[in-house]
């Protein structure tokens, strides 16, 4: 089980390695993405900063946890948005949410050990 584990943890970290070096570099897509949400394109470099500086956390033993905290709450985030303003294209923000959400399952007791809970 632990190798499941370890290629949950490959495919999320080169997704929002990805995904936030877009959001960071200001990709065109990501530029009007940002755009249609009405947010302004601070929260695209602030969710660019997020999902890299989340990715890294899940290769940090014993903070696994709080990345896939964080990647789990931005893909619920990213999920709402698509539904309510972008439109139909949420399935790859909840299926990474959702393997985030395993990552954070399996490690929960490092956020419970530490009292944060």
């Amino acid at each position: 089980m632990n190798y499941v584990y370890l290629a949950i943890k490959v495919v999320l970290t080169l997704a929002f390695v990805a995904a936030g070096a877009a959001k960071l570099i200001g990709a065109e897509m990501m530029v009007a993405t940002f755009e249609a949400v009405g947010v302004g394109q601070w929260f695209r470099y602030l969710t660019g900063v997020i999902e890299v500086g989340a990715a890294a956390l899940l290769w940090v033993k014993g903070r696994e946890a709080y990345g896939a905290a964080l990647l789990t709450v931005t893909m619920i985030g990213a999920v709402l948005a698509h539904l309510v303003i972008l439109g139909p294209s949420a399935l790859p923000a909840l299926i990474l949410g959702v393997l985030a959400a395993v990552l954070l399952w399996k490690n929960k007791d490092q956020i419970t050990s530490q009292g944060a809970v």
